[in-house]
């Protein structure tokens, strides 16, 4: 990690613009990035931040405001699916050149962060959503400019492991974030407020990283032939066969991965878990991604990006399927905790591996903002249906529906997988 750097100069060309974020020849293939290490630091921070208030936000909407499980739902797909409306405009915005990608991804981590204080005003449902919605606009701003920073850094051969070591260490702020919930809940009176405001305080700290150690560098004209980055040239890289295709396979298994909170509440309903110790079953999840995301990113180098991306799909399923069994032995949260964190290590990075494959560079954040994009509406709408279904026929059915679907679309998935994310880089 290393200070950017803002000395001024002579115009860079377009070799030198890229040399500034691609490894240098001499380095070893395996090599990981400064910039993969900053911006993982950054994310490992606002990670903290972040899951301190999702750790805590079930239980607070539910139990605290009482609000109904399709209330929760829809506030639920809000916090994971607004962040759609706004991924395109922070990819495309960030390939405008001029050193963007990291000052769009800093604008997105400032916003986010200033909606940390808001949460301790806001009570009734319109103005938590509102919140909420902004604190994921931030979110859409950020996530597509800050993974085009990190596949620019890497060679196509190592572009898993590069995903897999950022993932690592975002999921260890993720690992650290509810635990520190947990710790402010039991040393304070005003539980809620007092971890909102830590996690106002973290995520500034977040953002000071961001602008000090990641590298912004300078704008650099576009090489020749390159597509110049517009909104048309964006929509069009849907005309590649396997970016199109991997888009489509993203938003169909989005449509049926429940939310995160649901999984955590279905788990407190069937093993009766105390509601001062809810806020660490995230811990689980990220114990298991931490410890996995960067074995499996090789492995994706390896063996294909496809087959571990629906691999991870296969554990999921499998996570409900426990869920949905008559199964109450004391190792049942570890299995599905385990479960889900495998899910997230096999598709989370490697997903955005697989589509750099093929994307080129001067539209590379808008190329992953649309498979992020249909991701996050899937996974909005998903997040909607299943609170309806829940508050409808019970949580039982609601999982179960989601678990077909989820086998169904995993079978099309895996007859449209895209051949350049087949082949080993």
């Amino acid at each position: 990690m290393y200070v950017a750097d803002s000395r001024a100069g002579a115009p860079r060309t377009a070799a030198s613009a890229a040399d500034a974020v691609r490894p240098r020849a001499g380095r070893r293939l395996t090599a990981v990035a400064p910039t993969v290490l900053a911006l993982g630091t950054v994310s490992l921070i606002t990670d903290v931040s972040s899951e301190m208030v999702t750790a805590v936000l079930p239980l607070y909407l539910v139990a605290g405001l009482g609000l109904s499980p399709l209330g929760f739902g829809l506030l639920d797909g809000i916090y994971n699916g607004v962040s759609a409306l706004v991924r395109l405009a922070g990819g495309h915005l960030a390939d405008q050149g001029g050193g963007r990608h990291k000052w769009v991804a800093g604008a997105g981590y400032a916003l986010s962060a200033a909606c940390k204080p808001l949460l301790l005003v806001a009570q009734t449902l319109t103005p938590i959503g509102l919140v909420l919605a902004v604190d994921r606009t931030g979110k859409g701003l950020r996530t597509a400019p800050r993974d085009a920073l990190i596949s620019l850094s890497s060679t196509p051969a190592t572009r898993g492991r590069a995903f897999g070591v950022h993932r690592a260490m975002d999921t260890a702020g993720a690992l650290l974030g509810p635990l520190a919930a947990f710790l402010v809940l039991r040393a304070t009176v005003d539980g809620y407020d007092a971890v909102f405001t830590v996690s106002f305080c973290v995520a500034v700290v977040g953002v000071l990283v961001l602008v000090l150690f990641v590298p912004g560098g300078t704008a650099a004209p576009l090489e020749q032939g390159a597509t110049r980055p517009t909104l048309r040239a964006a929509f069009a890289l849907l005309r590649r066969r396997d970016l199109r295709r991997i888009a489509v396979c993203a938003l169909l298994l989005g449509l049926a991965t429940v939310s995160d909170s649901f999984v955590y509440l279905l788990l407190q309903r069937r093993l009766g878990v105390p509601d001062r110790w809810f806020a660490l079953l995230p811990l689980g999840t990220a114990a298991a991604f931490l410890l996995l995301a960067v074995p499996l990113g090789r492995i994706a180098d390896r063996i294909g990006r496809w087959r571990v991306f629906l691999a991870g799909h296969l554990a999921l399923l499998l996570a409900y399927g426990l869920l949905l069994s008559s199964w109450h032995g004391p190792a049942l949260p570890y299995a599905v905790l385990l479960l889900h964190g495998a899910f997230y290590a096999a598709t989370d990075g490697v997903l955005m591996a697989a589509a750099a494959d093929s994307v080129p560079p001067e539209l590379r954040s808008s190329g992953l903002a649309l498979v992020q994009t249909g991701q996050a509406l899937a996974r909005f709408t998903c997040s909607l249906s299943f609170g309806a279904a829940w508050t409808a026929w019970g949580d039982r059915a609601a999982l179960t529906g989601s678990a077909v679907a989820l086998a169904l679309c995993g079978l099309v998935a895996l007859v449209l997988r895209p051949t350049v994310s087949e082949r080993p880089a």
